[in-house]
């Protein structure tokens, strides 16, 4: 005990909080954990509830008839701005109940209160933060490891096809590539010998060699005979061919390029997402470090009323 607070207690006054406190406090730690674990379990059960409210409400506005419910881009900024709000709240209510609950510090100064009680709010937000994060990550490793051993079993049956095709036309040590060499050694001047079956998937080759950068690009020998093949076949007129053959190009340049547009915008939304994902995310932390310093004001003043 110091010398004012023997003084004190000689005269028969009471000494004033925090006497004999600071020395005890001086020891402990600026962090409550205990606080900051209640206020991330509290924010972590407050985004389970609010999204499985979002949920059914998303659910309720969209609908299998056509017409029926509402457009894709309003239904996706609906849940873009549905999640942020989601993160706000519970990143509020996890902060103010981490500073409701952190431990009461009579010595110390207003101005250091006000940051403990915001590191704690902002302690919450980042193990609510983490713990959604390593939740996610299991969830999408056990998705991808599906998808994985399903990929592994199609590109297996797609390598056995593919190689069952390269020995029909190029022996047994062919592959696809010498396929289209091996096709153009034995081009007849008459397209018509042969059946369907082998004509159709020769053209299938012709075409898949002459992709280059993604679109379809046919020499002046490959578009003739390709024509020569679809005229004695069809029955119909050589310029009559090479227009089909022209027209079947363009189609498929038109829909890579359409797919490679669809890819980028999808490219860009991704981008937007991740930035508009982080700003959400600081201002979540910000919100729930305000929400704890009040949180802990609110403590405060309480003691104090009660005390007085």
């Amino acid at each position: 005990m110091s010398v004012a607070s023997d003084n004190i207690a000689r005269g028969g006054i009471s000494p004033p909080p925090g006497i004999g406190l600071v020395e005890r406090e001086g020891t402990q730690g600026a962090v409550s954990w205990a606080a900051v674990a209640a206020g991330a379990l509290a924010a972590v059960a407050t985004t389970l509830i609010l999204f499985t409210l979002g949920t059914g409400l998303g659910l309720s506005m969209i609908s299998p008839w056509y017409g029926a419910g509402v457009s894709a881009t309003t239904f996706g900024v609906s849940a873009v701005v549905g999640l942020v709000v989601i993160q706000w709240l519970s990143s509020g209510v996890g902060g103010f109940v981490a500073g409701r609950l952190r431990t009461k510090w009579v010595s110390v100064h207003t101005h250091e209160v006000f940051f403990r009680d915001t590191a704690h709010g902002f302690l919450a937000w980042s193990l609510a933060t983490v713990a959604g994060a390593v939740l996610l990550a299991s969830v999408a490793a056990s998705g991808v490891s599906g998808v994985a051993r399903g990929t592994t079993d199609v590109a297996a049956a797609a390598a056995t096809s593919a190689a069952a095709s390269a020995g029909q036309h190029a022996g047994s040590n062919g592959n696809q590539g010498s396929a289209y060499f091996v096709d153009t050694l034995f081009r007849s001047s008459n397209p018509a010998d042969g059946n369907k079956t082998d004509a159709e998937a020769e053209t299938g080759r012709i075409l898949a060699k002459s992709v280059h950068d993604g679109q379809v690009a046919l020499s002046p020998a490959d578009r003739t005979y390709m024509a020569q093949t679809i005229a004695a076949r069809t029955g119909i007129p050589q310029a009559e061919a090479e227009q089909r053959v022209d027209t079947t190009v363009a189609q498929i340049n038109d829909a890579s390029q359409k797919a490679r547009q669809a890819a980028d915008t999808a490219r860009k939304r991704s981008a937007q997402l991740s930035i508009v994902g982080a700003l959400a995310m600081l201002i979540g932390a910000f919100i729930a470090s305000v929400s704890a310093a009040i949180g802990g004001g609110i403590r405060d003043e309480y003691e104090n009323h009660l005390r007085d």
